[in-house]
């Protein structure tokens, strides 16, 4: 079998599960245990949520899978193995491993899942996403990736259930398996949330009453991928950051990125190219500072956050000295390379590739240079660019793998061809309707930071403006679908930004008592250094947050959602 051809869609999943056959002898008794109502089944009212745990392995019948579970008590951990905090409640955590095999490459695969079963179930289920290269089980004590200061789903009440999808190990050799990649682009999604409803109805009786996905970066790909392949399995879905053209389009401007910076840097004493030192600390925070100077001030007032996006239109020629480099400007080497970065790659006739990046003062956090430049003082990057990004591409977005590329001889008029094949099956930037997914009352909530430095949030935009466009205009697409951009934050988190505010609640309030997110609100925590304690409404697109004229800037009250 060809490696193309390995990598076509699977058959699509079966419509449900099959139904077991109870004998009639066996119905009577059945049916009278199971008269004294509550929440669960029978079997689940009469022992004990341990004994209830460890009886989960032996009933819950699924084809191909091993489980294995463990109890965890009332008040003896926290979310994540905090030293400080509210303890969880007492919860089963199962761990399942689908279709275990040996891959082409010689190599052990399964779809790995952790679900973990709270005793006091409120009807909810969520599965929350991974990111990167995944091959890890997410701790499902936790929260999504996309803004840290969410209250632990479990320690509501929530089923919470993440995978590793369908490999382990964070680096992408998996690649070299057809299964594998096809596992990772939407099949181990599709099998763990079956099997993890399936085990829901196992542990308390009944199906979930409402079911919810959150995830950032390769998690809001996931989201956006069960919102086209699966539509009909989630009420609501949170895509932070989404990695919706990964495969070919933002790996590709990693590569533009990195060539760009590159060039530029300062070369060691055997003239290899020390990449984190393109750009000093000192010289972003030129940038940064310059972007506020220009646009800051759009929104009403100048508090060190662009939130009128749009207004923004900067031009690093600013900064550019007329002699030698100083302390106080950009060499025109630095200011071309700039304006290549944040105009997007393009191939030699100028055609783009994959969006600019929007110009905006997060891009002096370390969030933005842990992704682009790294902090390696040596001719050793350690930019994630480099060691993420083309980890990726090398062994999974081009078909074949080819180990042996080089990215700094990237070629942009040839090598994105290369990258189709695999682009097919994971991006999710295509399907820009969402015609199954509205139709079956689907909301869903797309998240991003304006100082994301691989996912460009103008590449969500553009999407969003798309699906309005399919949908009968914005107001009408804001019925099932809307976008909160947010200011300064880097990439999921971090920034000088109000990044932590709780989407998972705004997707319960819109799905179950259909109040649809005008916004959500935002804070900055105190161990923000850019901007402690301030608080700030998160306004749906293509609204932003204003300033009234008057009132403390740093309290969300003094704002107002505006579109101009």
């Amino acid at each position: 079998m060809s490696f193309l051809h390995a990598l076509q869609p699977a058959s699509p999943p079966a419509a449900g599960l099959r139904r077991k056959l109870v004998p009639a002898a066996l119905t009577m008794p059945l049916l009278m245990a199971a008269c004294g109502g509550g929440n669960g089944d029978a079997s689940a009212q009469q022992v004990t949520p341990a004994a209830a745990c460890a009886e989960l392995s032996a009933k819950a019948g699924l084809a191909a899978t091993t489980l294995t579970t463990s109890y965890v008590a009332a008040d003896t951990k926290r979310p994540g193995g905090a030293a400080t905090g509210a303890f969880l409640p007492g919860h089963c955590v199962v761990t399942g491993a689908i279709n275990p095999r040996v891959g082409v490459d010689g190599k052990n695969y399964a779809i790995g899942f952790q679900l973990s079963l709270p005793d006091n179930w409120n009807g909810r289920f969520l599965f929350i996403g991974g990111g990167g290269n995944d091959g890890i089980l997410r701790d499902t004590s936790l929260s999504s990736s996309i803004s840290g200061g969410t209250p632990s789903p479990l320690g509501q009440g929530f089923a919470v259930v993440s995978t590793d999808a369908g490999h382990t190990g964070t680096t992408a050799s998996f690649g070299a398996d057809p299964q594998a990649r096809i596992d990772h682009a939407y099949n181990s999604y599709d099998k763990t949330a079956v099997a993890a409803k399936s085990l829901i109805a196992t542990r308390y009786g009944r199906k979930p009453d409402h079911s919810y996905f959150s995830g950032c970066s390769g998690g809001g790909r996931q989201g956006m991928m069960f919102s086209q392949r699966f539509p009909d399995y989630f009420d609501a879905i949170t895509a932070g950051a989404p990695a919706m053209r990964v495969s070919s389009g933002a790996t590709v401007a990693a590569m533009w990125n990195t060539i760009q910076f590159d060039a530029i840097a300062p070369q060691d004493a055997s003239g290899k190219r020390i990449l984190s030192q393109a750009f000093s600390n000192a010289d972003l925070n030129l940038v940064a500072d310059a972007v506020k100077s220009s646009c800051d001030a759009a929104d009403g007032v100048a508090d060190g956050l662009v939130n009128n996006v749009k207004a923004c239109k900067f031009d690093p020629a600013v900064l550019q000295c007329s002699g030698a480099k100083g302390a106080n400007c950009l060499s025109s080497a630095q200011v071309g390379a700039l304006k290549n970065v944040f105009a997007g790659p393009r191939n030699s006739a100028g055609k783009a590739l994959y969006a600019g990046q929007p110009w905006d003062p997060g891009l002096a956090a370390p969030g933005w240079r842990t992704w682009t430049l790294g902090s390696s003082t040596t001719a050793t990057p350690d930019a994630r660019y480099i060691t993420l990004m083309v980890d990726a591409l090398v062994n999974e977005f081009f078909t074949p793998p080819d180990l042996t590329f080089n990215p700094l001889a990237f070629n942009f008029d040839t090598d994105p061809a290369r990258m189709e094949a695999y682009s097919a099956i994971y991006d999710t930037y295509r399907d820009d309707k969402l015609a199954a997914f509205k139709q079956r009352g689907g909301k869903m909530l797309f998240i991003h930071g304006m100082s994301d430095p691989i996912f460009s949030a103008l590449d969500t935009m553009d999407y969003y403006e798309r699906l309005a466009a399919n949908n009968g205009g914005m107001a009408a697409t804001q019925g099932f679908a809307r976008t909160f951009l947010v200011p300064g934050m880097n990439h999921c988190s971090g920034g000088p930004a109000t990044d932590n505010f709780d989407s998972i609640q705004a997707m319960v309030d819109w799905v179950e008592k259909g109040v649809a997110p005008d916004t959500i609100a935002a804070k900055a925590l105190p161990a923000n250094t850019f901007m402690p304690n301030r608080t700030r409404p998160l306004c749906a697109y293509p609204q932003f947050a204003k300033y009234k004229g008057s009132g403390n800037v740093e309290d969300a009250s003094s704002f107002v959602c505006a579109a101009e």
